[in-house]
């Protein structure tokens, strides 16, 4: 399935209850944005989680349907709660109570792109805010709804893996004090959004393949783990942010000679997690 919003891969045998989403890793860059935007092409792009996409696009052959956004988040962030309107920005907008995600310029129609810097010279209308929100927002979340629906209906459960990038700068102190940096931090909002039993399956898929993983520092997860986790009702979701250095040139926004063998690597964590999401795996629909 194709749209303006989002590529939807789905499996040719549904046989797992994951779903896999990438909300940040699209670059269909509009021309009317570029045209307005004072930031070159690679610099709007330093906010988008790039190539994150294809590190997972194995999903769909392991039973996994795979949801890809194809609107950059530098256009509009699926991230953020349709509401998170930036009064910055967008014209015709009150001021609420403080949102430190807003107030930073990140809000679902971003003001800026990565270290803080202006996307516009000025603002934007409310109603070009709010078409943004109907034609990519709301479709993508209406898929993403519908996949995890439908996961749980046939499964008895549904866990959404939220897939996502991180400068490597942004973890320099995330291992602490005499500790190793982590290759990749999982998300469950301390517990709010995943059951213990998914967070650890999903770590142990990444640790199985060597690489090193922490817990919610210095990302705990956003609007879609909020949103979507409810372990209670058996609808786990859990954010996977993953170091860019290991598979891109984070100044050139390119793959480096290593992304094949990381994509490789990473096709075995798809593997095991998918395979957390089969009903022969254990405990779905048991517990």
């Amino acid at each position: 399935m194709r749209m303006a919003a989002f590529d939807l891969t789905r499996p040719a045998m549904h046989t797992s209850c994951i779903v896999f989403a990438s909300p940040h890793s699209g670059r269909d860059y509009p021309h009317s944005l570029l045209a307005r935007s004072g930031l070159d092409a690679r610099q709007i792009r330093s906010s988008e989680d790039a190539f994150v996409d294809r590190l997972f696009d194995k999903a769909p052959a392991h039973g996994a349907p795979l949801l890809a956004a194809r609107a950059p988040r530098a256009w509009v962030d699926l991230n953020r709660a349709a509401d998170e309107l930036d009064p910055a920005l967008i014209e015709g907008v009150a001021r609420r109570g403080h949102n430190p995600r807003v107030a930073s310029g990140l809000g679902v129609i971003p003001r800026v792109v990565a270290g803080g810097r202006a996307i516009y010279d000025g603002k934007i209308g409310l109603d070009e805010a709010r078409q943004r929100i109907e034609s990519c927002w709301t479709p993508y979340h209406a898929a993403l709804q519908a996949l995890l629906a439908e996961s749980h209906a046939r499964f008895g459960e549904s866990v959404l893996v939220d897939c996502h990038s991180m400068p490597h700068e942004a973890i320099e102190l995330a291992g602490g004090p005499g500790r190793r940096r982590p290759h990749v931090v999982l998300g469950d909002r301390f517990g709010a959004a995943a059951s213990p039993r998914i967070m650890a399956g999903i770590e142990a898929a990444f640790t199985s393949a060597g690489l090193r993983v922490a817990r919610n520092t210095p990302f705990a997860g956003a609007y879609v783990t909020q949103a979507y986790g409810r372990p209670s009702r058996r609808q786990h979701a859990v954010q996977v942010e993953i170091d860019r250095s290991l598979y891109m040139d984070e100044a050139r926004i390119a793959p480096h000679a290593g992304f094949d063998a990381f994509r490789a690597q990473l096709g075995e964590v798809i593997a095991r997690i998918a395979a957390l999401g089969r009903p022969e795996a254990g405990q779905l629909a048991a517990e």
